[in-house]
Protein backbone atom coordinates (compact mmCIF):
# COMPACT_ATOMS: atom_id res chain seq x y z
CA UNK A 1 0.00 0.00 0.00
CA UNK A 2 1.15 3.63 -0.83
CA UNK A 3 0.61 6.93 1.69
CA UNK A 4 1.01 10.23 0.49
CA UNK A 5 2.73 12.62 3.18
CA UNK A 6 -0.86 13.14 5.01
CA UNK A 7 -1.58 9.68 5.09
CA UNK A 8 2.05 8.69 6.10
CA UNK A 9 1.96 11.64 8.92
CA UNK A 10 -1.65 10.42 10.19
CA UNK A 11 -0.49 7.15 10.81
CA UNK A 12 3.09 7.78 12.31
CA UNK A 13 2.62 10.64 14.21
CA UNK A 14 5.05 12.60 12.31
CA UNK A 15 4.79 15.90 11.02
CA UNK A 16 4.51 16.70 7.58
CA UNK A 17 6.90 19.07 7.81
CA UNK A 18 9.31 16.86 9.60
CA UNK A 19 8.66 14.45 6.57
CA UNK A 20 9.76 16.68 4.06
CA UNK A 21 12.55 17.90 6.56
CA UNK A 22 13.85 13.91 6.10
CA UNK A 23 13.47 14.11 2.38
CA UNK A 24 15.36 16.94 2.11
CA UNK A 25 18.65 15.73 4.56
CA UNK A 26 17.99 12.32 2.66
CA UNK A 27 16.92 10.35 5.72
CA UNK A 28 14.06 9.09 4.27
CA UNK A 29 13.36 9.96 0.87
CA UNK A 30 9.90 9.07 -0.86
CA UNK A 31 8.95 6.22 -2.95
CA UNK A 32 8.10 8.13 -5.71
CA UNK A 33 6.95 11.85 -6.40
CA UNK A 34 3.87 11.09 -8.63
CA UNK A 35 2.64 13.47 -11.41
CA UNK A 36 0.66 15.90 -9.19
CA UNK A 37 4.27 16.75 -7.49
CA UNK A 38 2.68 14.48 -4.44
CA UNK A 39 5.69 12.54 -2.26
CA UNK A 40 4.10 9.19 -2.13
CA UNK A 41 5.52 6.33 0.51
CA UNK A 42 5.41 2.19 0.15
CA UNK A 43 6.45 -0.30 2.77
CA UNK A 44 10.04 0.14 2.49
CA UNK A 45 10.06 3.90 3.86
CA UNK A 46 7.39 2.78 6.25
CA UNK A 47 9.95 0.61 8.04
CA UNK A 48 12.87 2.83 7.84
CA UNK A 49 10.43 5.32 9.37
CA UNK A 50 9.59 3.03 12.06
CA UNK A 51 13.26 2.54 12.68
CA UNK A 52 14.24 6.17 12.63
CA UNK A 53 11.58 6.31 15.44
CA UNK A 54 13.02 3.67 17.55
CA UNK A 55 16.61 5.59 17.28
CA UNK A 56 15.10 8.76 18.33
CA UNK A 57 13.45 7.33 21.09
CA UNK A 58 16.61 5.76 22.14
CA UNK A 59 18.65 9.68 22.09
CA UNK A 60 20.12 9.32 18.98
CA UNK A 61 20.97 12.63 16.50
CA UNK A 62 19.66 12.16 13.22
CA UNK A 63 23.12 12.06 11.29
CA UNK A 64 24.10 9.07 13.41
CA UNK A 65 20.69 7.38 12.84
CA UNK A 66 21.37 7.77 9.05
CA UNK A 67 24.45 6.44 9.26
CA UNK A 68 23.49 3.16 11.03
CA UNK A 69 20.48 2.67 8.74
CA UNK A 70 22.64 3.22 5.41
CA UNK A 71 25.38 1.28 6.83
CA UNK A 72 25.38 -2.05 4.73
CA UNK A 73 25.90 -4.28 7.40
CA UNK A 74 22.81 -3.01 9.22
CA UNK A 75 20.37 -5.90 10.34
CA UNK A 76 16.95 -5.26 11.39
CA UNK A 77 16.50 -7.79 13.41
CA UNK A 78 19.34 -6.99 15.34
CA UNK A 79 18.33 -4.02 15.95
CA UNK A 80 15.32 -4.59 17.04
CA UNK A 81 16.63 -7.30 19.67
CA UNK A 82 18.74 -4.63 21.24
CA UNK A 83 16.25 -1.95 21.23
CA UNK A 84 13.88 -4.24 22.77
CA UNK A 85 16.46 -5.13 25.72
CA UNK A 86 16.90 -1.53 25.91
CA UNK A 87 13.35 -1.38 26.67
CA UNK A 88 12.99 -3.92 28.91
CA UNK A 89 15.66 -2.76 31.05
CA UNK A 90 13.76 0.84 30.87
CA UNK A 91 10.47 -0.85 32.23
CA UNK A 92 12.44 -2.55 35.03
CA UNK A 93 13.46 0.43 36.41
CA UNK A 94 10.14 2.54 36.42
CA UNK A 95 8.81 -0.60 37.83
CA UNK A 96 10.80 -0.19 40.88
CA UNK A 97 10.34 3.95 40.96
CA UNK A 98 6.33 2.48 40.59
CA UNK A 99 6.43 0.24 43.65
CA UNK A 100 8.24 2.34 45.88
CA UNK A 101 5.68 5.14 45.04
CA UNK A 102 3.14 3.32 45.71
CA UNK A 103 4.60 1.84 48.89
CA UNK A 104 4.87 5.38 49.83
CA UNK A 105 1.40 6.49 49.06
CA UNK A 106 0.35 3.72 50.93
CA UNK A 107 2.82 4.59 53.98
CA UNK A 108 1.59 8.39 54.29
CA UNK A 109 -2.32 6.90 54.35
CA UNK A 110 -0.73 5.41 57.81
CA UNK A 111 -1.63 1.70 55.55
CA UNK A 112 2.29 0.18 56.01
CA UNK A 113 5.12 1.03 57.78
CA UNK A 114 7.78 1.95 55.17
CA UNK A 115 11.80 1.51 56.45
CA UNK A 116 14.16 4.47 55.22
CA UNK A 117 15.81 1.92 53.49
CA UNK A 118 12.49 0.88 51.57
CA UNK A 119 11.82 4.76 50.67
CA UNK A 120 15.07 5.05 48.72
CA UNK A 121 15.26 1.30 47.49
CA UNK A 122 13.34 2.00 44.19
CA UNK A 123 16.12 4.98 43.23
CA UNK A 124 18.77 2.81 44.17
CA UNK A 125 18.32 0.47 41.87
CA UNK A 126 17.55 2.75 38.87
CA UNK A 127 20.89 4.33 39.67
CA UNK A 128 22.29 1.00 40.15
CA UNK A 129 20.65 -0.19 36.49
CA UNK A 130 21.64 2.43 34.79
CA UNK A 131 25.32 2.11 36.01
CA UNK A 132 25.21 -1.38 34.81
CA UNK A 133 23.98 -0.67 31.61
CA UNK A 134 26.43 1.96 30.69
CA UNK A 135 29.36 1.13 32.55
CA UNK A 136 28.98 -3.02 33.82
CA UNK A 137 30.74 -4.98 30.88
CA UNK A 138 33.61 -2.55 31.20
CA UNK A 139 33.99 -2.39 35.32
CA UNK A 140 33.64 -6.55 35.53
CA UNK A 141 36.28 -6.71 32.64
CA UNK A 142 38.34 -4.62 34.92
CA UNK A 143 37.56 -5.80 38.53
CA UNK A 144 36.26 -8.89 38.04
CA UNK A 145 32.61 -9.91 38.79
CA UNK A 146 32.83 -10.90 42.86
CA UNK A 147 34.15 -7.14 43.23
CA UNK A 148 31.36 -5.54 41.25
CA UNK A 149 28.62 -7.69 42.92
CA UNK A 150 30.37 -6.70 46.37
CA UNK A 151 30.05 -2.75 45.64
CA UNK A 152 26.42 -3.26 44.28
CA UNK A 153 25.56 -5.03 46.97
CA UNK A 154 26.85 -2.22 49.64
CA UNK A 155 25.04 0.02 47.15
CA UNK A 156 21.85 -1.43 47.79
CA UNK A 157 22.37 -1.68 51.58
CA UNK A 158 23.85 1.90 51.71
CA UNK A 159 21.36 3.69 54.42
CA UNK A 160 19.11 7.16 54.00
CA UNK A 161 21.76 9.00 55.85
CA UNK A 162 24.57 7.32 53.56
CA UNK A 163 22.80 8.34 50.51
CA UNK A 164 22.26 11.76 51.54
CA UNK A 165 26.18 12.01 52.64
CA UNK A 166 27.54 10.69 49.34
CA UNK A 167 25.20 13.10 47.18
CA UNK A 168 26.47 15.50 49.94
CA UNK A 169 29.95 14.74 49.21
CA UNK A 170 29.96 14.56 45.01
CA UNK A 171 28.27 18.47 45.34
CA UNK A 172 31.46 18.75 47.90
CA UNK A 173 33.61 17.51 45.11
CA UNK A 174 32.69 19.42 42.41
CA UNK A 175 32.47 22.71 43.89
CA UNK A 176 36.07 22.14 44.76
CA UNK A 177 36.73 20.86 41.35
CA UNK A 178 35.83 24.90 40.12
CA UNK A 179 38.22 26.34 42.52
CA UNK A 180 41.16 24.06 41.61
CA UNK A 181 40.25 24.19 38.16
CA UNK A 182 41.39 28.34 38.34
CA UNK A 183 44.83 27.66 39.79
CA UNK A 184 45.25 23.75 38.37
CA UNK A 185 47.88 23.48 41.03
CA UNK A 186 48.38 19.63 41.83
CA UNK A 187 50.09 20.74 44.68
CA UNK A 188 47.54 23.24 46.34
CA UNK A 189 44.95 22.08 49.33
CA UNK A 190 42.05 21.73 46.87
CA UNK A 191 43.81 19.15 45.07
CA UNK A 192 44.44 17.36 47.59
CA UNK A 193 40.69 18.14 49.09
CA UNK A 194 39.16 16.89 45.71
CA UNK A 195 41.43 13.65 46.18
CA UNK A 196 39.89 12.79 49.48
CA UNK A 197 36.30 13.97 48.71
CA UNK A 198 36.42 11.49 45.67
CA UNK A 199 38.18 8.64 47.92
CA UNK A 200 35.38 8.99 50.42
CA UNK A 201 32.51 9.31 48.40
CA UNK A 202 33.94 6.10 46.66
CA UNK A 203 34.11 4.00 50.11
CA UNK A 204 30.38 4.30 50.42
CA UNK A 205 30.35 1.45 47.10
CA UNK A 206 33.73 0.01 47.48
CA UNK A 207 34.32 -2.52 50.18
CA UNK A 208 37.34 -1.92 50.34
CA UNK A 209 40.25 0.61 49.32
CA UNK A 210 42.82 0.42 46.56
CA UNK A 211 44.75 2.95 45.22
CA UNK A 212 45.87 1.33 41.86
CA UNK A 213 42.02 0.36 41.68
CA UNK A 214 41.31 4.24 42.32
CA UNK A 215 44.07 5.11 39.76
CA UNK A 216 42.42 2.55 36.90
CA UNK A 217 39.16 4.09 37.52
CA UNK A 218 40.55 7.75 36.99
CA UNK A 219 42.17 6.38 33.80
CA UNK A 220 38.72 5.17 32.50
CA UNK A 221 37.04 8.23 33.72
CA UNK A 222 39.57 10.30 30.85
CA UNK A 223 39.38 7.26 28.17
CA UNK A 224 35.56 6.68 28.03
CA UNK A 225 33.48 9.59 26.36
CA UNK A 226 30.55 8.69 28.86
CA UNK A 227 32.37 9.29 32.24
CA UNK A 228 33.59 12.11 30.82
CA UNK A 229 30.04 13.34 29.78
CA UNK A 230 28.62 12.44 33.07
CA UNK A 231 31.66 14.62 34.85
CA UNK A 232 32.14 17.65 32.71
CA UNK A 233 27.67 17.75 32.60
CA UNK A 234 27.69 17.95 35.96
CA UNK A 235 30.65 20.44 36.72
CA UNK A 236 29.48 22.42 33.62
CA UNK A 237 33.35 22.74 32.42
CA UNK A 238 35.71 20.06 31.19
CA UNK A 239 37.52 18.37 34.43
CA UNK A 240 37.86 15.22 34.02
CA UNK A 241 41.52 15.43 32.91
CA UNK A 242 42.18 17.60 35.96
CA UNK A 243 40.06 15.36 38.10
CA UNK A 244 41.67 11.96 36.91
CA UNK A 245 45.61 13.69 37.60
CA UNK A 246 44.61 14.79 41.33
CA UNK A 247 43.94 11.37 41.64
CA UNK A 248 46.77 9.64 40.12
CA UNK A 249 49.34 12.24 41.94
CA UNK A 250 47.35 11.45 45.03
CA UNK A 251 46.69 8.06 45.36
CA UNK A 252 50.51 7.01 44.76
CA UNK A 253 50.79 8.76 48.36
CA UNK A 254 48.45 6.28 49.71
Amino acid sequence: MDYTVKQIADLSGVSARTLRYYDQINLLKPKMVNDSGYRIYGEEEINRLQQILLYRSMGMKLEQIQSVLDDSTFDIHIALEEHRKQLLAKRKQIDHLLLTVDKTIRYQKGELNMSNNEKFEGFKKEQLEENEKMFGDEIRQKYGEEAVNASNQQWMNMSEKDFKKMQEIEDELFMTLDQLDQSKDLDSKEAQQAFDLHKNWLLYSWSEYSAEAHKGLAEMYAADDRFRKYYNDKAGKEIVDLLRDVIVKYANQQ
